[in-house]
């Protein structure tokens, strides 16, 4: 096999395979090996047909379409590593020759990786981002944990009010006719989750155990239900059961039913740790992707529009994912908000476009920075990943065997990210002016 590449316009390349008559004639004969028990040829067993007589019979092109997939699938590969081209998409093929003694010729039409002109990576000035953990912060933290540890107590003897957790019964009707989905038994329902229909927990507050009540309700017009968009309906409750929230006393019995200390004080000394521990990490990706913006702005590269399409359907696949896990499709949600699949995809383009172009760069940054990737830096990663998913490092090296390479492509771009952060210049965050601040709250405040 010969390949030889040529430059066209817009990142495409045109790549020339030859293919020599000895590996066309082996691709021949395994093509009439795959297919001859399916032929069938007058005066011959189905299956023992000679290959020169099938050729007789059905002409000398018989095998040539398998024949050549066969050599397609096998000496493209080739061609892509012995011309060092990056391939992104599907190549366009075309069959120059067929001769059964001087092979096949054929080009493949391809987009490619592009070209990455770097610009300024180091010494990038990057606002410094200041975070201060305040007392409210910290006793905001705690006061969650003593939500989550909360028992409800029945306090049947008085009327429901907000904040109470109550067991009733519904039955939902328009104009006199119940509908889908409107009538339950028993459920359990607190008062100011607002996860009813607006207006319906309002109108619980009040009630006693055992009493029944009419609620009028209407529901939104973009309530996920097409026939039940802003109607009119109106809810026959009764009321089983009122409990009361009960919050663990804030004292030390408190700090050792919920942690592994014996005092109020250094569970909150801990609490406030973690919460430092996190806000270091997000102002250190915060300047991180200031970092990462920046040298993306300053460099050059011409993207191809298939990269940005691939990017945007991986970001459809990520987002189809994450509504499934809700008991939604992606499908449903675009219908739900009258969007169309192709102006949904126009609207990621902008963001896919500045990720395809932020990971060029990055690439091209570590090949230029050239980090070596250490065993112990794999160990290290390994030891992260187990840490993060509780799971044993073994486990975690047997799930990832085989991904190695795009492990060490990964760390080598984190480690080069990390070279031009030691280098970069952190600053004071600029203050803001007054006027532009006010201007911008108002924005805020009118969309």
């Amino acid at each position: 096999m010969k390949a030889s590449v040529e430059k066209l316009e817009k990142n495409e390349v045109k790549l020339t395979v030859e293919v020599d008559g000895a590996e066309f004639e082996k691709a021949l004969q395994a093509a009439y090996l795959k297919n001859r028990g399916r032929i069938s040829i007058p005066g011959f067993r189905k299956g023992k047909a000679p290959r020169a007589v099938i050729e007789t019979h059905y002409g000398k092109g018989v095998f040539y379409e398998d024949a050549i997939n066969d050599v397609y699938g096998e000496t493209y590969p080739q061609a892509v590593e012995e011309t060092g081209i990056d391939p992104v998409d599907h190549p366009d093929v075309e069959i120059e020759s067929i001769d059964e003694e001087k092979g096949v010729t054929y080009t493949a039409k391809v987009t490619v990786k592009p070209e990455v002109k770097l610009g300024k990576c180091k010494g990038i000035e990057i606002e410094e981002i200041e975070y201060n953990v305040t007392d409210q912060e910290v006793d905001e933290a705690v006061d969650q944990v003593r939500e989550r540890n909360a028992r409800y107590v029945s306090v049947n003897e008085r009327a429901v009010k907000e904040g109470d957790r109550v067991l009733l019964d519904y039955s939902g009707s328009i104009d006199g006719v119940k509908f889908d989905g409107g009538t339950a038994e028993r459920q359990t329902l607190d008062i100011g989750s607002h996860s009813f229909i607006p207006g319906f927990e309002e109108q619980v507050v009040g009630m006693s155990v055992g009493e029944e009540k009419d609620i009028h309700v209407t529901f939104p017009e973009e309530y996920h239900e097409e026939s039940l968009k802003g109607k009119d309906a109106v809810f026959a409750v009764t009321i089983h059961e009122i409990k009361e929230k009960d919050l663990p006393a804030l004292d030390d019995e408190f700090a050792k039913d919920v942690s592994e200390f014996d005092t109020l004080d250094e569970y909150k000394a801990d609490t406030r740790a973690k919460i430092e521990k996190n806000a270091a990490e997000q102002a250190q990706n915060q300047q991180e992707n200031a970092l990462i913006t920046a040298i993306t702005e300053n460099a050059e590269v011409e993207i191809p529009d298939v990269m940005v399409e691939h990017q945007i359907d991986d970001m459809l696949r990520e987002m189809e994912m994450q509504y499934r896990y809700y008991g939604m499709t992606l499908e449903k949600y675009l219908e739900m908000s009258g969007i169309s699949m192709e102006d949904y995809r126009s609207r990621l383009r902008d963001e896919a476009y500045n990720r395809v172009k932020a990971r060029l760069v990055l690439e091209a940054a570590a090949k230029a920075e050239d980090l070596p990737v250490t065993d112990e830096d794999m160990e290290n990663e390994y030891q992260r990943m187990a840490d993060q998913y509780k799971r044993p490092v073994d486990e975690i090296k047997k799930r990832y065997a085989g991904n190695e390479e795009a492990m060490k492509e990964g760390l080598k771009v984190q480690k080069t990210i990390d070279a031009l952060m030691a280098e970069a210049k952190l600053v004071a965050p600029k203050k803001k002016d007054k006027k532009t601040a006010e201007k911008k709250e108002k924005k805020d405040s009118d969309k």
